[in-house]
């Protein structure tokens, strides 16, 4: 499927940049052999747009007094060099750390080379001197004094702590192991400079406790620049007199780890060559995220110099067969790890809960809580929320209202249901049967419901054995709508009206506007489809007995349907909603990627050609179905301008008062 798929023109393609973070072996103090590990470590790895290596890997980070010989200075330039000539073929950037003679100092430097071209240098700013660390015995900090030009090799080279290195959309800021451990690492100011991907080479030892702050630091600055940060260590073959290198490498994206090495003293055994790590980070995601952070670009009015920006040239030949080197949720709004999904669970029934019981707290206590139950997953957890509020603030749980109204298309599965919950869960019930005020809004409409035609003689036993006998795809918004607002009139004609709409069905436009598209307070507002069955799940294992939590899984199980349309004959759904609109899987992997990260139906297609779903779905069903979200997102945009107040609790959401602001008449455009 993934064949016939074009990669647009931009360098990275997709905005994916493909980076290798490389620990290799170290001989310390002999540069040549080093080029060779150097070499070594990178050979049958697949093709990269950026190579990473650690803090003084030509010399081995461990030298000591041995950097103040010529020698060793003279053989760490040559290896330079050569290391250059090696990788000559390639159209990867190359990140090396070395010593390099300034002026009467010495520095710690970053080089990077390209095509076997030096293309500048960059100094590491900040010097442990402290505990294990003696750097300022050896090392000059740069500080902005030095030169911004380095003769090595008698050719002249950019130099110095204001350098970017810009690689199609990928802008590189570079840093140097402590450089990261300070109040005001400089790549914080790379980032508000322009700098998306940052860069940290490193010589950390282990100790205990060190390596979760350590990817701490890498996550939380990935996340605090929104940018990609990418770590390389030194491993264990520099020198044990006194420390051993963990040889940690890392790769994160705005405050996620996509990718992370074995390490010294992770509990496996000691292992020889190089540990390496590679992954593709989104540039377009993060761009994105800066796009619409408004605070982002503040930061630009406090940097303390101006960068200089150096351009690389080449870029790597993409595929249509090249796999991305990240994982592609199939489901971002669901945890895979069921820890982390169950961790989620409770903290969204919190915010749903405390969102509520504050409404709930300005009304007056007499003013019952109302909700229609319906025995579908939304009513089911609104429900559930409503319940939970009450236990919690002291409410009696009679003060909800539950109201089922059985209607055309209601099962008898689903309507026992919801009888069942309401009297588990212990609120007042009420059953009322809404045909018979549909058939006399059909007669005063003069309406035909699904073609059928009805006189003063139709009862609704007739008439609901007529529409038994309609084709399944048969299509009647009159005979829906109708239903749907009667329902919201005898919710809305009893008190405080919970809403059950999900953050799926807002996305599509999937309701009544005026029906069930309306009501007091929506604690499912930002919930989508794809969560609510997990959070009707996680309620069943976690918050009822087991009666209920039987019934809760039920309906956990039961398919999507706003029953409006008649049953089959056998009584069974027969309107069922993905059948219609399409997988709801892939309308909310669909909802994630536009709103979330604002990318562009092309890459949406390449990203769903190699999710987890992918196999599941054909390219002409995933096409179909993109067609179907995006037409109906826009043309939905008037239903999401008024729906009611709710709670936000992830980072997706459409609220017309703070997350999403778009003209309910735009063109669809190039969202096609």
């Amino acid at each position: 499927m993934a064949n016939d798929l074009q990669p647009n023109e931009s360098f990275p393609p997709f905005g994916l940049y493909r980076i290798l973070a490389v620990s290799p072996q170290v001989a310390v103090g002999d540069p040549a052999k080093n080029v060779e590990y150097l070499w070594q470590a990178i050979e049958g790895q697949p093709q990269v747009d950026l190579v990473l290596y650690p803090e003084l890997a030509i010399t081995g980070y461990s030298c000591g007094d041995l950097f103040a010989q010529d020698a060793l200075l003279d053989a760490a330039v040559e290896a330079l060099f050569e290391l250059a000539e090696k990788t000559a073929h390639l159209d990867s950037l190359i990140v090396v750390g070395l010593p390099i003679q300034v002026q009467t100092s010495l520095m710690n430097v970053a080089a990077v080379i390209q095509k076997g071209k030096l293309l500048g240098m960059v100094p590491k700013q900040f010097l442990p001197t402290y505990g294990e660390f003696y750097e300022g015995r050896w090392f000059r900090a740069a500080d902005g004094s030095e030169p911004d030009t380095l003769t090595v090799n008698n050719t002249s080279i950019p130099f110095g702590r204001d350098l970017l290195f810009r690689h199609g959309d990928a802008v590189l800021g570079i840093e140097i192991c402590e450089d990261l451990w300070t109040p005001l690492p400089p790549s914080s100011f790379q980032a508000v400079a322009g700098a998306n991907v940052l860069l940290n080479l490193s010589a950390s030892n282990e100790v205990i406790g060190k390596a979760k702050w350590r990817r701490d630091l890498v996550t939380s600055q990935s996340g605090r620049c929104v940018a990609a940060y990418a770590y390389a260590s030194a491993g264990p073959t520099e020198s044990t007199t006194d420390l051993v290198f963990g040889g940690a490498c890392l790769i994160a994206e705005n405050g996620q780890v996509l990718a992370e090495s074995r390490r010294v003293g992770d509990g496996g055994p000691i292992w020889k060559g190089a540990a390496h790590v590679i992954a593709d980070v989104d540039l377009q995601r993060i761009q994105h995220d800066r796009r619409v952070l408004s605070s982002f670009d503040d930061g630009r009015s406090r940097l303390t110099h101006p960068y200089r920006t150096i351009e690389a040239t080449g870029n790597r030949k993409p595929s249509c067969d090249d796999l991305p080197l990240r994982e592609i949720v199939s489901q971002p709004f669901v945890p895979a790890d069921l820890a982390d999904r169950e961790e989620r669970c409770a903290e969204i029934f919190g915010i749903q809960t405390a969102g509520l019981a504050k409404r709930v707290s300005r009304l007056p206590e007499s003013l019952p809580l109302i909700i229609g139950v319906s025995g579908g997953l939304d009513s089911t957890l609104a429900l559930l929320v409503a319940v939970q509020a009450c236990d919690q603030y002291g409410w009696s749980r009679k003060r909800i209202h539950g109201l089922t109204m059985p209607g055309f298309g209601t099962t008898v599965q689903t309507e026992e249901n919801a009888v069942r919950l309401m009297d588990e869960l212990g609120i007042a019930t009420e059953r009322i049967d809404i045909r018979s005020l549909c058939l006399q809004s059909f007669r005063a409409l003069q309406h035909k419901p699904l073609g059928i035609e009805i006189d003063d003689s139709t009862t609704i036993d007739s008439l609901q054995s007529e529409l038994q006998k309609t084709p399944a795809d048969a299509n009647d918004l009159v005979f829906e709508n109708v239903q749907a607002r009667i329902r919201t009139f005898l919710l809305m004609s009893r008190g405080f009206v919970l809403g059950t709409g999900d953050l799926s069905e807002q996305a599509l436009g999937w309701s009544t506007y005026n029906g069930d598209h309306m009501s007091m307070y929506n604690v499912n507002t930002s919930i989508p489809k794809t969560l609510v069955r997990y959070l009707v799940r996680f309620a069943a294992d976690h918050m009822v007995d087991d009666t209920a939590s039987d019934l809760l899984h039920d309906i956990a199980d039961t398919p999507i349907s706003p029953e409006l349309l008649p049953p089959g004959e056998d009584g069974q759904i027969r309107q069922q909603t993905e059948d219609k609109i399409g997988p709801y899987e892939l309308h909310d992997f669909f909802l994630y990627n536009v709103i979330r990260n604002g990318f562009s139906p092309e890459k949406i297609r390449y990203l769903a050609a190699h999710a987890e779903f992918s196999e599941a779905y054909s390219e002409t069903q995933i096409e179909e179905a993109l067609q179907t979200f995006y037409r109906r997102f826009f043309a939905s945009q008037f239903k999401r301008s008024c729906v009611p107040d709710g709670p936000k609790v992830g980072s997706v959401s459409l609220s017309p008062r703070g997350d999403w602001r778009m003209p309910s008449d735009a063109d669809q455009g190039p969202h096609r």
